[in-house]
């Protein structure tokens, strides 16, 4: 008889949201596969679970995942663990599951933590639609074209970002989105848990003030876009020598700077053009 694979959600901070259900799944699986062994065993040595691990992770699992399944195919009830939140969510794990379902076995999920969720419900923003679209790219150039194909998605976006990374992607999504609201999630769950909301501006400006940043970010941004305060003329031509200084091309820019404050591109391009500069749009 076949085992089954238990995809259970571990805390993404605080230990004491690991559910009732996910300590019995652990107890009672045979071994649990996990993100990293080291982190895995101190959830397990709070909860005093006694249970051998093995690494799953993005550099073995395409290699391990079809000796797992033949396992699961013989018997096994293997547990698979995130170093926190809800497995497969910008985390190994889809290989697995992907080959168990493909051969009928059972795939159980087990719900619980999650940054997306927990920053969702606490951003202030609307959560009928959301589109969650993981760690954004880190060279400039690709994250700017992530953020391209999102900007007229009907629905709030959620990003990861990293601590070293967040202004860098901050002024992106202000670049490309506009001076959206924002929800910046810090910390979830954890001692210093922290919801910075406002305009994107705004909360890029909070944290540049910080003499360091620290803590894993959720970002929760508004589908929609602010209605642009009109521009004086030579703002405009700063913002496109701006854009042109990140290395966009000069069409470009004056395409994102156009959009940006609701002129047509063509106009800008022509007042740009002009001798007298831009005009008051």
């Amino acid at each position: 008889m076949p085992g089954a694979l238990f995809l259970v959600s571990t805390p993404i901070g605080n230990l004491g949201d690991l559910s009732r259900r996910a300590v019995e799944t652990l107890a009672a699986a045979d071994w649990i596969a996990c993100e990293d062994t080291r982190q895995t065993a101190k959830l397990l040595e709070a909860y005093s679970l006694h249970k051998p691990t093995r690494s799953l992770h993005e550099h073995n699992e395409a290699a391990k995942a079809e000796s797992i399944v033949d396992e699961i195919q013989a018997g096994a009830r293997v547990a698979l663990v995130s170093d926190g939140g809800t497995p497969l969510i910008s985390d190994p794990g889809f290989r697995l599951v992907r080959l168990a379902a493909e051969r009928n076995l059972p795939v159980i999920p087990i719900p619980g933590p999650s940054a997306v969720l927990a920053a969702l419900a606490g951003s202030g923003l609307p959560t009928d639609a959301f589109y969650f679209a993981g760690f954004l790219p880190p060279k400039p150039g690709a994250r700017r074209a992530a953020l391209e194909s999102l900007r007229a998605l009907p629905a709030t976006l959620i990003f990861f970002e990293a601590p070293h990374r967040i202004l860098e992607s901050l002024d992106e999504l202000l670049a490309v989105l506009g001076d959206r609201r924002i929800a910046a999630a810090r910390e979830l769950t954890k001692l210093h848990e922290e919801f910075l909301r406002g305009p994107i501006s705004q909360v890029r400006a909070t944290l540049a003030a910080r003499s360091s940043i620290k803590g894993e970010f959720t970002l929760v941004v508004d589908r929609d876009a602010p209605p642009p305060a009109p521009a004086a003329p030579a703002d405009l031509a700063a913002e496109v020598e701006a854009e042109i200084a990140r290395g966009t091309p000069r069409m470009d820019a004056i395409k994102t700077v156009a959009r940006r404050h609701g002129i047509g591109k063509r106009d800008l391009y022509q007042a740009l053009s002009s001798p007298h500069g831009p005009a008051n749009p």
